[in-house]
């Protein structure tokens, strides 16, 4: 099962040991090691947060029996594909996007686990809130990174940034039960490096004199935009390391690369990026997909499915506090062809009930006649405040669907996200008929 919303976590390769003083991948949670009285030296704000095998640890938080052995997370069936391996997984040759089959052979003796996006979404919603506590200047990467700006926010904070990404990192252990690594520096690109070179569970602070002796030790592959055939360029030019990169002519880089790539690695060699900490904007749309195991022409299979993403996508929309007027169902036969369709409610909903319905219509519509299916996907479209007020219709009751959702949200954030769900879900029940257009509202 695969979601919109979801990619596979990046895979980083092996990373150089931390330069003398610099701190080490486990630093104590009281602190970040000696202060540094440098003050005349411009002090690093931008903080590059990178929750460690994310899917993997949050699977291992609910699990403790699965602490200290190695952890697969990946989506069951012949087209599984590993989202997030633990460390010591990835010692085999294991990675994320590979074949969960493949995964099996390199390391059979993995425990292996089913993804919950919606446990992943909440825990990196809930980690998200409190980084934009500490600054508005939030860039989300992903689910399970974000980089942070905290030029505005130091007098407040302190002007420690090595005790502050300290602090964050006890934080997130202490409320989500699980690790991040911390990467500080004056821009972007040089935070996201230093993060990467003490994970899993480390803090590492590059100030500004010391950013060519952190990166031109380093393989020229770490640089941003460099892929394989890009590094073999550059291999044939003879330039191994970042540091050769950088006592390279910006014109030999730009005939072997192009002018752009050229000049942008020749910058990125001597730490510069130019690029600031964008705040997330707010989202367009929210949904999510499933690829199913094998190709799947039963409706009452499909319309399962449907319920099933519905129900996430309300969940999400009432977590982010929004609502959404248009319904868009997608449907992927089996030789890649892919629909979609799309139906705009009366009002902005963020009820699954409500989402279902308008799904399951739209699918009826297409007429279909038991064609092969091999993904099918819901998502909403044109946001809105969830909080807006409504004005009820004659005759229609005050309390319904939406609130019985509400009350099945608090019960999954207490118990878990399987804690609860439609019978109809539920292994060897019926399937639902499909359901009928309200005529009053909700």
């Amino acid at each position: 099962m695969t979601s919109a919303a979801y990619r596979p976590e990046p895979e980083r390769g092996p990373v150089p040991a931390p330069a003398h003083g610099e701190a080490g991948p486990a630093p104590a949670r009281d602190g970040a090691g000696p202060s540094d009285d440098r003050t005349a030296a411009p002090v690093p704000t931008v903080l590059h947060v990178d929750m460690d095998a994310f899917y993997a640890s949050v699977e291992i938080r609910r699990r403790p029996e699965l602490r200290g052995r190695p952890v697969v997370v990946g989506s069951p069936g012949p087209r599984g594909v590993v989202l997030s391996a633990t460390h010591d997984v990835r010692a085999y040759g294991v990675h994320a996007g590979q074949p969960v089959g493949r995964a099996r052979r390199l390391c059979p003796q993995a425990s292996f686990v089913a993804p919950d996006h919606d446990e992943y979404a909440r825990v990196s919603g809930n980690v998200m809130e409190y980084l934009r506590t500490l600054t508005p200047v939030v860039e989300p990467l992903s689910l399970d990174e974000a980089f942070l700006d905290l030029s505005g926010a130091l007098r407040r904070l302190g002007r420690d940034p090595a005790r502050i990404g300290a602090d964050i990192r006890a934080r997130v252990a202490d409320e989500q039960g699980i690790t991040c690594s911390v990467g500080v520096a004056s821009t972007k690109f040089v935070a996201k490096l230093a993060g990467a070179t003490v994970k899993p569970d480390g803090l590492r602070v590059v100030r500004d004199d010391e950013v060519i002796a952190f990166l031109h030790p380093l393989p020229v592959d770490r640089l941003w935009g460099v892929g394989e055939r890009t590094e073999a360029a550059l291999t044939r030019l003879g330039l191994y390391t970042v540091g050769d990169i950088a006592h390279t002519p910006p014109a030999t880089l730009c005939r072997a690369l192009g002018q752009a790539a050229g000049r942008t690695l020749y910058a990125l060699a001597w730490g510069r990026d130019e690029r600031p900490v964008v705040p997330s904007e707010p989202e367009r749309s929210i949904g999510t997909e499933e690829t199913f195991p094998a190709d799947v022409d039963d409706p009452d299979t499909i319309r399962r499915a449907l319920l099933r993403l519905s129900g996430r996508t309300g969940a999400r929309l009432r977590g982010a506090g929004l609502a959404g007027r248009t319904v868009t169902v997608k449907l992927r036969f089996s030789d890649f062809t892919t629909l979609t369709r799309s139906k705009t409610l009366r009002e902005a909903t963020d009820v699954g009930r409500e989402i279902y319905t308008a799904a399951c219509a739209l699918h009826a519509a297409l007429g279909l006649e038991r064609a092969r299916l091999r993904l099918v996907g819901v998502r909403v479209e044109h946001l809105v405040p969830g909080d807006r007020p409504r004005q009820l219709l004659l005759g229609e009751r005050e309390t319904g669907w939406a609130e019985v959702e509400r009350a099945a949200d608090a019960v999954r954030d207490r118990f878990g996200g399987h804690a609860l769900a439609p019978a109809s879900l539920l292994p060897g029940t019926p399937a639902a008929p499909p359901p009928r257009p309200p005529r009053t509202g909700r």
